[in-house]
């Protein structure tokens, strides 16, 4: 048995003979993506030595000084492999070094992340090896990469790793390592 549909009337739908449903104050539709702020993509070798990845860092939320940055990387079958999240100070922090004036106005400070987001995937923070075969464990030893993953990075010529910077001044080395198909944390060497 069908039960019949809950209606209202009003003087408009009456005289056109159109009944409207119960729910006439409707939401607008949601976006999920009405607060991106700024976005760069690149697609780049990294897990795979024959497909790229896709790097991305999308920044989101009220402004682009209070935002945050999310920094993934995904595989050509969809797989994110890395995810972090950065605060727009994370992006912006640099700026202390490139300031002519004591301080920096909230548009030059607005100028400087976008740019910061823009340049972040730039051919330069991509290094071919990522490991030299003359570079040296660190001592004391790091908690990533663990002594068999450096070993096996550095026979890896064609493998590549990505920097980027947060903050002022720590600097970020992710490299994939196919001994444990996870993306790691390298520590920073001034030459790859």
């Amino acid at each position: 048995m069908r039960l019949p549909c809950a209606t209202t009337t009003s003087p408009d739908s009456v005289a056109s003979g159109v009944l409207e449903p119960l729910d006439t104050a409707r939401p607008a539709p949601i976006n999920a993506l009405a607060d991106t702020l700024a976005t760069a993509r690149r697609r780049h070798l990294f897990s795979s030595p024959s497909t790229p990845d896709v790097f991305a860092l999308v920044l989101r939320g009220p402004s682009v000084l209070s935002g945050e940055a999310a920094l993934t990387i995904t595989t050509a079958q969809g797989e994110v492999i890395f995810r972090e999240i950065l605060t727009s100070s994370d992006l912006e922090a640099a700026l202390v070094y490139e300031m002519k004036t004591p301080t920096a106005t909230q548009a030059q400070r607005e100028a400087y992340v976008r740019r910061r987001i823009g340049e972040f995937f730039a051919e330069n923070n991509f290094q071919r090896p990522e490991l030299a075969a003359t570079a040296t464990y660190p001592t004391p030893a790091p908690a990533s990469p663990d002594r068999a993953t450096w070993n096996d990075l550095q026979q890896r010529p064609d493998a590549i790793s990505f920097r980027y910077l947060v903050g002022k001044e720590d600097r970020q080395v992710l490299a994939w390592s196919p001994l444990q198909k996870q993306v790691v944390h390298l520590p920073y060497l001034v030459e790859p």
